[in-house]
């Protein structure tokens, strides 16, 4: 089965290009455009890793990757911070929330592809 991937950013230049290139290496994708619907479509498609930017509608990163810490039903999740929040505090707040990495934007696509890999478990 192919892994799953759930984007959470409300910004379509960040969204497009992230979808197509994740797609293009093979995984599945959904989108959730802020913090409630990021929870909700975790419950409804239970992702593999959520890719997820820190600033949102509704309710920010931090505490949508709190709020997935919390639940025992996520506990494999793996949890990428991407977002353009790259002071040392805000890293160490979303490692500390229960993220398994922060990457900040701007960010190479190869290294993204890279990371997720690694989080994922290494080449399919």
């Amino acid at each position: 089965m192919r892994e799953r991937i759930l984007i959470v950013d409300d910004e379509p230049s960040i969204v497009v290009p992230l979808e197509f290139l994740m797609r293009r290496e093979g995984w599945d994708v959904e989108v959730a455009a802020d913090g409630v619907a990021a929870l909700e479509a975790v419950a409804r498609v239970a992702p593999n890793l959520v890719i997820l930017d820190v600033m949102l509608p509704k309710m920010n990163g931090f505490e949508v990757c709190e709020r997935l810490r919390a639940d025992p039903r996520w506990r494999g999740l793996r949890i990428l911070m991407l977002t353009a929040k790259g002071r040392e505090q805000e890293v160490q707040k979303g490692l500390d929330v229960g993220a398994d990495a922060y990457v900040t934007k701007p960010f190479s696509t190869r290294d993204l592809v890279a990371r997720i890999r690694g989080l994922l478990g290494g080449p399919r």
